[in-house]
This record gives C-alpha cells, sequence and structure tokens, in this order.
C-alpha cells in the first residue's frame, strides 16, 4: 500500500484502487470504533477521488467540531435544536456523497420496490468497515438513512431561500428592489402561516396544499357579498410564492425530485385585453401643461422630470435614476442613456437600455438637472406619488383615468401619428423589436431630427419663473 505524498493528504491508493484514511482526533476517539477512519473511494481516478476525500475531509471536520461543543449535552438527554440536527443531516448526506449514494432517509429506503438499491447500499457499507473489521456507524447512518430529516419550519426554510438561494438572483436588484421583493415573500408567508401554521417542510402534504388552495379560493370567491374579494393576480402570486419556496428549497437540499405539493394549482384570470391608461391629448399638453404658470412651485424634481418625460417617453422610474454620466449635455447630439445597472434592475429586457435624444422642453430641463434627481433615486412609488398628488391638487390630469405614465403613452402615439420608422418607435420606447436586427437604429442625429418632427412648442417664458426660483 503506497501513500500519496504531493498534495494528497488522507489519501491512500491500494492496487489501483483510491482510499479514504484519516487519524481520529485522540480526545474523540470514544466515540468511534478504532483510532483509523478507513473509506473505500470506489474510484481509481485520482481526480474523482480528490473530489470524494475533500466531501468526507469536510464532513469530519465539521462532525468533530459538534462532538466537541454538543454532543456532551446530547448524551446527558438534552434534545437537539435544529441547527445542531441540520448539522449532523448534512454531514451525513455528505458521506453518502462521497460514497456514491444519494442519501434518503430509511423510510424511503425500506420499499420493496426499491431491493436492488439497499443492496448496493448494504454492500456499500460493509466495504467501509473500521479498522478492527466492525461496520462504521457514521457511514450506516450516512448510507442507510439512519439520521432523520432536520424539522425545518416553512419559516426557517423561507430564511434559507432569502439568504442564501435566491442571491444569485437578487444580485441585480437595488436596495427598494430588494426590499419589495423580500417584502412581498414574506408577505406570503405571512398568508400561509395564519392559515396551516408554521409546518414543518418535510411534512407539507398535498392536502395541505389543498386546505390552503381552498382557502385562497374563498378570498376570490367570497360567500359574504359585502366581503371585497381577492383577485386571482393576488391569490396566483402569494400561491405560487409558497409553491416556489418549495421547490426550490428542496433542490437545493439535493431532493430535486420530491413532488410538489403545491404542484398544478392555481387560480383562473380572467382573459382580454389589458387596460392601458389613456394618454394626454397634444391639446391638453400645449394648452393645459406648457403653458407658463402651470408647473411652477412644483419641487425642482417634479417640474424638471415632467418636462423630460414628455419628450422622451421614458418611464418617470427611468428618468429619476439617471446618474449624471447618463445625461450627456456635451455630446455632439445632446442626449440620454437609459443604460445598464449593477445598482438595479430594469423593469424589462435589454431592450430597455437605449439612448434618447432630448429635445424641445426636455432638453432644457435636462440642462437644469446635469446631476440627475439625487432625492428620489431608487424611490419611484414616492415620485410617482408626489407628482400624482400635485398634478391632482392643479387639475392637469385631463381625465379622472390619467396618471404620469400616460406621457408615455401619449409620446408613443405622437411618434405614430407622425409616420416614424417603426424600428425607431421601438428603440426610443425601449420595446423589443420581434423583426430581425439590422444596424443600430440609425445615428443620433438622424434620431433627433425625426424627435423634432414631434416636440410641442412651449413659451420661451417657459422656465423663467424656475430659474429665478432656484437662481439659475
Amino acid at each position: 500500500m503506497a501513500k500519496i505524498q504531493i498534495g494528497e493528504q488522507f489519501l491512500y491508493e491500494r492496487n489501483g484502487w483510491y482510499h479514504y484514511h484519516r487519524h481520529v482526533p485522540v480526545k474523540l476517539r470514544g466515540f468511534y470504533d478504532g483510532k483509523l477512519i478507513r473509506v473505500s473511494l470506489e474510484t481509481k481516478s485520482l481526480e474523482v477521488a480528490k473530489m470524494r476525500r475533500d466531501e468526507l475531509a469536510r464532513a469530519d471536520d465539521e462532525y468533530w467540531a459538534e462532538l466537541k461543543q454538543s454532543l456532551a449535552a446530547e448524551q446527558a438527554g438534552e434534545p437537539l435544536d435544529t441547527a445542531h440536527a441540520k448539522q449532523r443531516y448534512d454531514v451525513a448526506k455528505a458521506k453518502a456523497i462521497a460514497a456514491g449514494f444519494k442519501y434518503r432517509p430509511m423510510g424511503e429506503i425500506a420499499d420493496p420496490q426499491k431491493i436492488e438499491e439497499i443492496v448496493k447500499r448494504i454492500l456499500a457499507v460493509e466495504q467501509n468497515q473500521t479498522s478492527d473489521g466492525r461496520l462504521n456507524p457514521v457511514v450506516v447512518d450516512a448510507v442507510l438513512g439512519g439520521v432523520d430529516a432536520p424539522k425545518v419550519t416553512i419559516s426557517e426554510a423561507m430564511k434559507v431561500y432569502q439568504d442564501e438561494i435566491m442571491t444569485a438572483d437578487l444580485r441585480g436588484k437595488s436596495p427598494a428592489q430588494w426590499k419589495l421583493w423580500r417584502q412581498t415573500k414574506d408577505r406570503s408567508l405571512r398568508y400561509f402561516k395564519d392559515v396551516m401554521g408554521d409546518l414543518v417542510m418535510h411534512e407539507i402534504t398535498r392536502d395541505d396544499a389543498k386546505t390552503y388552495y381552498k382557502w385562497w379560493n374563498d378570498q376570490v370567491q367570497p360567500e359574504d357579498p359585502d366581503e371585497n374579494p381577492k383577485s386571482p393576480k393576488t391569490a396566483n402570486k402569494h400561491f405560487g410564492d409558497i409553491r416556489d419556496l418549495y421547490g426550490k428549497y428542496f433542490a437545493y437540499e439535493g431532493e430535486e425530485d420530491r413532488p410538489n405539493p403545491f404542484r398544478n394549482l392555481s387560480f383562473k384570470t380572467k382573459k382580454g385585453k389589458k387596460k392601458n391608461r389613456p394618454p394626454f391629448s397634444d391639446q391638453w399638453v400645449r394648452d393645459k401643461i406648457l403653458v407658463k404658470g402651470a408647473l411652477d412651485g412644483l419641487s425642482p424634481e417634479i417640474f424638471l422630470t415632467i418636462c423630460i418625460l414628455i419628450e422622451t417617453g421614458c418611464r418617470h422610474g427611468e428618468v429619476i435614476n439617471l446618474r449624471p454620466k447618463d445625461i450627456r449635455l456635451d455630446a455632439p447630439v445632446p442626449h440620454i442613456c437609459i443604460d445598464e445597472r449593477e445598482d438595479r434592475e430594469h423593469k424589462t429586457d435589454e431592450a430597455t437600455i437605449r439612448e434618447v435624444p432630448l429635445v424641445g422642453v426636455a432638453l432644457e430641463a435636462a440642462k437644469r438637472a446635469p446631476n440627475g434627481f439625487p432625492k428620489y433615486h431608487d424611490k419611484s412609488n414616492s415620485f410617482s406619488a408626489a407628482a400624482s398628488a400635485a398634478f391632482t391638487r392643479r387639475k392637469l390630469f385631463e381625465t379622472p383615468g390619467h396618471v404620469i405614465y400616460s406621457f408615455r403613452h401619449s409620446f408613443e402615439d405622437r411618434m405614430k401619428e407622425a409616420g416614424l420608422d417603426y424600428e425607431l418607435r421601438m428603440l426610443i420606447m425601449g420595446h423589443e423589436n420581434k423583426r430581425p436586427e439590422y444596424g443600430t437604429g440609425g445615428s443620433m442625429a438622424y434620431r433627433r431630427d425625426e424627435l423634432l418632427k414631434i416636440a410641442h412648442p412651449y413659451p420661451e417664458d417657459f422656465f423663467d419663473a424656475f430659474d429665478a426660483a432656484h437662481a439659475v
């Protein structure tokens, strides 16, 4: 038997096969049947042996740390807490993976239809004996499923879901977007716990899912005619969050094939054309908004953002989050850049990334806000509420159905009615273009000249009161 010397600690090779050999710390030998752990790695590949060795070494290190800290209390009869049980469970799974098996509880293994797998597992246990020929109890637990699954509640699973499983998906969100995402998931969890309690994840059944589904169905179609019903969209959202939590949590734990009890349950929504907010008419914008005094007294952020929205068709969240480098007034054609961001997600796909020329009232407004609008950065809802309240007080909404977003619909209609090229319209609006993409969409000068065709006129003294109030 030859010991591997270079970078292969705990690895031994015998007749071409690799084995994991490791001495048990003296203080812990009372918990083992011998001084040496010997496990066949069942491979002649050095690379595979290293991977399996690493899993075993990591599992041993964690298990030994647990023994030093907690096993004495366990032997005295104290119950294990969740964290303790979870650690033992993870150790067992790590050893099972290294032995070539996925860990499964004993109740699942003890199925007459799985006799072939049972035999394989028993043979694997026999091959991983202790130094004196007896079975290694740790390997027995791992391969034959002797460690009970920890009692992880749905609240604890949600914490793992938020803090570990979904971190990669959340990486591109801004703090406000991340907060909103988390609040939604927490609300979904509260709904479930209020109805079903803080159930243990491994114990949630199809009957539990059907009970919860029925509760949501009662919210969508309440028996009491005076009770306000929840929308199917809301029900689908919160019920779907629990379904997603269940599936992703067990996939994260290595149980990708575990049936999801919440599967194939949803709430039918009414089909039909999505109701869009009406656009502002050109006459209304020119007679009621772009007139001297109409916007005087508004905060500078609201005043200038509205002016930019009118002539760019941007979403207000795109404008208020512009950074100084995104406002390019010194370019040959002044424009704003809705760019890819590391600190926040855009609403839609990569078509949202675009450059929009500044013309008319938007150009003059941008000159007065070269540093953007830091007051409302990452506060889209706050801006919308403040601007809507101001427009309502001043009676600047054309109808009760109009909102600030109506400027975007108005801008799109103006481009269409003026006969601007379809690809240009899609590019300016940040819409996905289904047609094959050729070229860059035209030069900035071309885009500017086309937008000048639809630019609203405004009074020469439109900005006078603003400039006087802000010493521009």
